[in-house]
């Protein structure tokens, strides 16, 4: 029986041995990584005033969709010997931004030291998934946050897509985030994970992506599809675009979903579903209705939506009334929603995502 002090390569040799996982070089080059946190974080603190030991450097992996970054970092977390968080980076973030507004409207002065000091307090080792900073208010305050959190004695791990060089890149006034790109490189181990292997999207190979039209079925074979990309976990994920919040209402592990009517039904624009298709790698849109004149802005949040996801090469699986070609029969328009359903077409099709 597997015990509570298994080590990170004993539990992913479990694991092949039970046919759970295959053998991945790539992945399997990453163990010592991680056992390297686990054994730093399990020091007894020593001397006679009990000082802990000094903490490990933390782990900043990076690579394409679907490779196990994140897996991994589940599995790793298990075998953690001290109090660990794990959290989106986007719903940290948002936590963190609450937490200073509250402590601005007690008149702190540095509303990050107390901020700091209470995630400090509640864990020893954060463990984030998909780093990615887009929004300008996270960029100015992530510097001096992570800085009071590493020399608190916080151990970070974190998943990304992106090496940390290209963090932000384009961002308004990225030369002030750039010490922040330092501190990375600096107080943590960078790894690519190289794997030859998108375990995501074998997850859906071959499989029908677009379901119609909308009954019992295209519900069930939804539902089945979510169950299994998002392993049973989940929850919201907001984004902050030009200071405003942009919710999905069910997320994991770079998997979101939502209801047309979510992103289509209300006010947003092309800002906000470059965001969303920045955030996530898969997107399950439920219930998309048949559209016209009734219901012309959500038609064309839907276009915009659809490019989007297109030039950002994320998955879309979908339940819909019509088939492509039938979602948008007459009104204004019509011309411009041809290139929507050859698109949907073409994002159908085994061979279009692509990281």
């Amino acid at each position: 029986m597997p015990g509570i002090m298994e080590t990170m390569t004993q539990v992913h040799a479990r694991l092949i041995a039970e046919g759970q996982l295959k053998p991945d070089a790539a992945q399997e080059a990453l163990l010592p990584e991680f056992e390297r946190i686990r054994a730093g974080l399990a020091q007894p603190a020593r001397g006679w005033f009990r000082r802990r030991p000094e903490p490990p450097k933390g782990l900043y992996i990076w690579g394409g969709v679907g490779r196990g970054k994140s897996m991994l970092m589940d599995m790793f977390v298990k075998t953690a010997p001290v109090p660990f968080r794990r959290v989106h980076f986007h719903a940290f973030m948002q936590e963190i931004h609450a937490g200073l507004h509250e402590a601005r409207q007690r008149g702190e002065e540095d509303a990050i030291a107390p901020v700091a000091a209470g995630v400090a307090q509640s864990a020893r080792l954060l463990a984030f998934d998909e780093m990615q900073i887009t929004d300008i208010t996270d960029a100015m305050v992530v510097g001096r946050l992570f800085e009071a959190l590493l020399d608190a004695g916080v151990v970070v791990v974190t998943t990304s897509n992106r090496v940390p060089d290209d963090l932000y890149k384009d961002g308004l006034n990225r030369q002030l985030f750039l010490p922040f790109i330092e501190l990375l490189k600096e107080r943590m181990v960078v790894h690519e994970l190289v794997s030859p292997t998108d375990y995501r999207q074998g997850r859906i190979s071959g499989s029908p992506v677009y379901f119609t039209p909308l009954n019992s079925e295209s519900r069930a074979a939804m539902d089945r599809i979510w169950a299994d990309l998002s392993d049973g976990q989940e929850e919201p994920l907001a984004l902050t675009v030009n200071r405003r919040e942009v919710t999905i209402p069910r997320f994991h592990n770079g998997v979101a979903r939502a209801t047309f009517y979510d992103l289509c039904g209300n006010p947003l624009g092309p800002a906000d579903f470059l965001a969303i298709a920045d955030a996530v790698r898969v997107l399950m849109l439920d219930n998309i209705p048949q559209m016209g004149r009734s219901n012309f802005n959500e038609a064309k949040r839907f276009v915009t939506l659809v490019d989007a996801l297109y030039e950002a090469g994320v998955q879309l699986v979908c339940s819909a009334a019509a088939e492509p070609e039938y979602l948008y029969l007459e009104g204004e328009g019509t011309f411009e929603f041809d290139r929507t359903a050859s698109r949907l077409r073409e994002m159908q099709s085994e061979a279009w995502a692509r990281d």
